[in-house]
């Protein structure tokens, strides 16, 4: 009878773990469903969108968004987990900022999409009209300092060193022909500095913010090729959470069809679906 009793206690104590690990899991996996974006500008709006659409359900995916709209800050708090994944940069970016904080390094999770740099201009239509000495303003940030001056050399205004690099600044320019000025600026100002700069370089989605389309206000701009792929934006979380299934999850999220037709009608054809793996952004 002892016997008897003695196994039936075991029994229950067992069953009593297993139930309480098995509580314990069930709020692991509630907390761990729930995916904080940090995001800003035009990406919000969409994972916004995202966060909402039968889509994100049918993968189990719950996902609420955070604004930052500093990108140094919102990689920051991607690092030191107050957000999970963030939406905003491109390649270049992501590496520029992984040189500078070896301490607190990112993973990217997969590529999104490559929204077009332009030159913008309200005094000249063509490259060829501007002349010597003009002021060009460029971001005063070192990943889109060197894509502004990637773009210029590309116009053929200026010549940049064979080896220049992600982190290259007017310091690398070779041959400056028309002896041109440059005006560094907080990117995000492109659009209202057009008032007082005669050629100003604009990311896409702040042209956008500010009423402006890179394809038709433009007088030059970007190329989808080989030479652009450093400014492929990606999906990027703490390296620590490199393997996380359900961040990785959100790239197949972003590249669902119905969620691309969302984005090509809301922003004009403007941001170029690209859904490579990490390996074309790798190599060299």
């Amino acid at each position: 009878m002892k016997k008897e009793k003695s196994i039936l206690i075991t029994t229950i104590l067992f069953l009593s773990v297993i139930l309480l690990a098995g509580c314990g899991n069930s709020t692991t996996a509630s907390k761990s469903s729930t995916i904080t974006i940090g995001s800003q500008g035009s990406d919000l709006i969409i994972w916004e969108y995202i966060a909402k659409s039968s889509q994100a359900k049918k993968l189990g995916l719950k996902i609420k968004t955070k604004e930052i709209t500093d990108g140094a800050q919102l990689n920051n708090a991607t690092s030191e987990g107050q957000v999970d994944v963030n939406a905003f940069q491109s390649w270049s970016y992501y590496q520029a900022y992984n040189k500078q904080n070896p301490k607190g390094k990112l993973a990217a999770l997969g590529t999104t999409y490559l929204e077009p740099l332009g030159i913008y201009s309200k005094k000249y239509k063509k490259i060829s009209e501007i002349p010597d000495g003009t002021t060009i303003a460029i971001a005063n940030n070192p990943a889109n300092t060197s894509r502004d001056l990637l773009l210029l050399q590309k116009a053929g205004l200026i010549t940049l060193k064979k080896d220049f690099n992600a982190l290259g600044d007017t310091k690398d320019i070779t041959s400056n022909p028309k002896n041109l000025k440059f005006k560094e600026i907080d990117d995000t100002t492109g659009p209202r500095v057009l008032n007082d700069v005669p050629v100003v370089l604009i990311s896409n989605t702040v042209a956008l913010e500010g009423g402006l389309h890179v394809l038709t206000d433009s007088i030059y701009h970007e190329q989808v090729d080989q030479s652009t792929k450093d400014n492929i934006n990606i999906l990027a979380t703490a390296a620590k959470n490199k393997d996380n299934t359900n961040y990785k999850k959100l790239v197949k999220l972003y590249h669902n069809k119905k969620i691309q037709a969302y984005i090509k009608k809301k922003y004009y054809g403007t941001k170029i679906e690209v859904n490579k793996p990490l390996s074309y952004l790798e190599n060299k």
